[in-house]
């Protein structure tokens, strides 16, 4: 019998030329935690199965500390952080090892990028990211990247690779990312026992909070991450126009069933258009240097999509930051909706809080900017 094409899923996939697949410890490691060769191979022949068709392919791996585990001949995860680090450095050579000899295999060659969130930060470094990401595509080598977690002291203990992936991808502007686990998608929760089953759920339109208690709280044994911080990276990337989708990496095939239109895993929708890449970058990418809390009219003018946050909208100044910096917006509730490229630092910022630009005009004598935040230079993010 002949399969039944889904539609929207073939449009997704077939339009995208550019992926992102983020593959998770468990996926790469035998039960024991030691990096296994053979998944590896075989991962290596899915991504050369899909540049074959043309595409390019960026891979965001974790799997260091587990290798190092294997190579230390430990048997459980360190808690102490200079021996997490530390198994890191040992893991890293001997992945991207693997990784370099699966893909040669298929005439490819593997690059290594090792990134911290100040790489993201930093809009120099995060375009210098982007550049050497495009050359590596005309040279048709494959990008493995991965949190430097030898030097990143917060992302080793609490972090997962989960978000790097939705960071690379609105980075790329890639329209997929496909990240690899050990589960074969979202299942639906029983809204009475709260029990996890079912088939997967094959196609989420909204994720919204309901969604959201579907993940539950679990976490795999050798890595950080859980459904919940899956469904963050999606949303980080559905909200900036792409689309994900979250497999099983133990099954046989993944990437070239999905290719081939099968129902695999759970399929998250863009949503709205796609954004340019600087705003990706301003809204969902760097992080905010501080706060500026507003008034529930400035709110509602920011929402609108056409008016500037002005300095009589302003109510709090939080933090320290500079003029170009990315600020957080909130309202007087508490609730991030909106980050934005500042034109005052902190102390000018405090100084015209709730003016009308006039009267701030007189109060810095010298005022530039009309705009504490110009449109031009904001991005909702709700």
């Amino acid at each position: 019998m002949a399969m039944v094409r889904d539609l929207v899923r073939d449009d997704v996939v077939l339009s995208a030329q550019t992926w992102v697949v983020k593959v998770g410890t468990s996926v790469l490691t035998d039960p024991s935690g030691r990096l296994d060769p053979a998944r590896i191979g075989h991962l290596a022949e899915q991504l050369c199965a899909v540049m074959a068709t043309g595409r390019k392919v960026a891979l965001v791996s974790s799997g260091a500390v587990g290798a190092g585990l294997g190579q230390l001949n430990l048997t459980r995860r360190p808690e102490n952080l200079p021996q997490l680090q530390a198994a890191a450095a040992v893991g890293q050579s001997y992945l991207i090892r693997a990784y370099d000899e699966g893909l040669r295999r298929h005439g490819r060659h593997a690059a290594q990028l090792l990134l911290t969130h100040e790489d993201f930060d930093s809009r120099a470094r995060y375009l210098n990211m982007r550049n050497t990401l495009t050359a590596l595509f005309d040279w048709n080598a494959v990008p493995i990247i991965n949190e430097n977690d030898t030097i990143s002291v917060a992302e080793i203990k609490f972090g997962d690779n989960d978000r790097l992936a939705a960071m690379v991808t609105n980075l790329l502007q890639a329209p997929l990312l496909v990240i690899l686990s050990v589960v074969d998608g979202l299942y639906p929760t029983d809204p009475g026992t709260g029990e996890i089953g079912g088939e997967p759920i094959p196609l989420v339109v909204n994720l919204d909070e309901e969604t959201f208690g579907r993940a539950g709280t679990s976490r795999s044994t050798l890595g950080t991450g859980g459904m919940r911080s899956k469904l963050e990276a999606a949303r980080l990337v559905t909200h900036a126009g792409g689309s994900v989708i979250i497999a099983s990496g133990q099954k046989a095939d993944p990437l070239t069933r999905i290719m081939a239109g099968e129902a695999v895993g759970s399929l998250f929708l863009a949503r709205g258009s796609t954004q340019a890449a600087r705003k990706r970058w301003i809204g969902l990418t760097a992080r905010p240097k501080g706060h500026y809390v507003v008034d529930t009219g400035a709110r509602h003018a920011l929402e609108s999509g056409s008016r500037s946050l002005l300095a009589i909208g302003v109510v709090e100044v939080v933090g320290e930051f500079d003029k170009g910096d990315v600020v957080g917006i909130r309202d007087d509730q508490g609730q991030e909706f909106a980050r934005g490229l500042t034109n005052y630092a902190t102390t000018e910022a405090r100084l015209i809080r709730g003016l009308r630009t006039e009267q701030a005009r007189q109060t810095l004598e010298e005022a530039l900017y009309d705009e504490v935040i110009h449109k031009d230079n904001l991005v909702l993010i709700l």
